[in-house]
């Protein structure tokens, strides 16, 4: 075999190796946004809907600065940011958005129920192949039937949520249902549209760890002024916190859990692209089912008829992932990608070596030892002495919860988190 035969079959392999992780990413994501979503049930105990985003903002914040310490080192954070400066203000930015989706999506479940918000906001899968095929050169190059495949998987995920949402919805005796529905579709909106930065970025060359890093800037300056105007100024902002002091913990650590699904959504969407990463990531439907049923007991009392749309959506959300997860990107493809991904490297000015090397999942920092200075520990403590303060002060919500599926379910993430981050940084080193 030739050097450029070699080097092409190296490539190809290394893409295909990507694609299987990407997509595994994207699967895995959904199992752990599904859970962070879990807390927001608290709304239902009256405790404002602001104070929730607030905190599980807070707990994202927090997280956001000490795992990227913990798992490469600020170091390689501050490296990333002087090859590409001009992507903290589009970090910023999707923060931005994500905090409004969040604080929509918090309204959303209060007003007409987590099952039916679930589906509603997760149109933000359709809005997101829309901007990844505009903007990204995203399933330009593929076959008509890998564009079927990713198209209609997204559509046939949409519509098997609305047929569970359906179901769920006969049940719902919720007062202001226009409200909610307006509310998780702002919500799609936002989240769908953050995903241009997110790309942006990772064509660009920038880690993951670094992006989200800026990303929690714009969320947490975001939220912050939302509940503050709305709730009326600093001094009834700290009295709600105050008051509702003995439950922070729980969206705190919601904000946690969204940010290992976030992470792990960001892998997904730098390896296979917007197009697929948010349908395969959008399945958490199917987990905020058992969520819903299982542990808070939502879908009591359901006839047999709204039963079968249940089971019906979750066999088509189900059915579409699969589309989407065997409509890999084809050589021709991952070509429009480059072309992409050179756009933005002459637009400002970065080394094209930089930015092909890092969309393949390499970085020269990767094969050398993380070193970890005393700022990344004293990151990492600070924010474990944030979640040990709030959980002492915490006490168990007095709601209804099936502590059995809560204790599977909770295996569950962890083990999917053991597998996707030892299989990330074997493949990457988490670049």
């Amino acid at each position: 075999m030739s050097g450029g035969a070699a080097q092409a079959h190296a490539t190809a392999t290394r893409q295909r190796t990507l694609q299987r992780l990407g997509i595994f990413c994207g699967f895995s994501a959904a199992l752990w946004l599904a859970g962070a979503e879990a807390p927001t049930k608290l709304v239902t105990v009256a405790v404002s809907p602001l104070i929730i985003s607030f905190m599980m903002v807070l707990g994202a914040f927090v997280s956001r600065w000490s795992l990227p310490a913990l798992m490469r080192g600020c170091r390689d954070t501050l490296s990333d940011t002087r090859h590409v400066p001009h992507l903290v203000i589009w970090g910023v930015m999707a923060g931005c958005l994500w905090a409004i989706g969040n604080t929509l999506t918090i309204f959303a479940v209060r007003d007409i129920g987590l099952s039916l918000a679930f589906p509603l906001w997760n149109s933000n899968s359709l809005i997101g192949i829309i901007w990844g095929t505009l903007l990204f050169k995203e399933l330009h190059g593929a076959s008509r039937w890998k564009k079927l495949g990713v198209v209609g998987g997204a559509i046939v995920i949409f519509l098997g949520a609305l047929l569970i949402s359906n179901a769920s919805t006969s049940q719902s005796g919720h007062g202001n249902a226009t409200h909610g529905i307006l509310a998780a579709l702002g919500a799609g909106l936002m989240f769908g549209s953050m995903y241009i930065p997110y790309r942006k970025a990772y064509i660009s060359g920038m880690n993951p760890l670094t992006f989200l890093t800026y990303f929690t800037v714009g969320e947490m300056t975001t939220v912050t002024i939302v509940a503050m105007v709305f709730l009326g100024g600093v001094g009834p902002f700290w009295q709600q916190l105050v008051a509702n002091r003995t439950i922070l913990f729980w969206p705190l650590l919601g904000g946690f859990m969204w940010v290992v699904g976030d992470l792990l959504q960001n892998y997904a969407t730098k390896y296979v692209g917007i197009s697929r990463a948010i349908p395969l990531s959008n399945t958490n439907q199917l987990w905020g089912l058992l969520w819903a049923i299982f542990v808070f007991g939502e879908l009591r009392g359901l006839s047999a008829s709204l039963y079968g749309q249940v089971i019906g959506g979750s066999l088509l959300m189900a059915a579409g992932a699969v589309s989407i997860a065997y409509s890999s990107a084809s050589e021709q493809e991952y070509s429009s990608w480059h072309e992409a991904a050179q756009r933005e490297a002459r637009l400002y000015n970065i080394s094209s070596e930089y930015v092909l090397t890092r969309m393949h999942g390499h970085q020269e920092e990767a094969h050398q030892p993380v070193q970890r200075a005393w700022f990344d520990w004293l990151v990492v403590g600070a924010a474990t002495a944030i979640f040990v303060a709030f959980a002492g002060l915490s006490a168990i919500p007095r709601m209804e919860m099936n502590l059995s599926w809560l204790a599977a379910l909770t295996l569950a993430m962890v083990l999917v988190i053991v597998v996707a981050g030892t299989a990330l940084w074997r493949a990457t080193k988490f670049t």
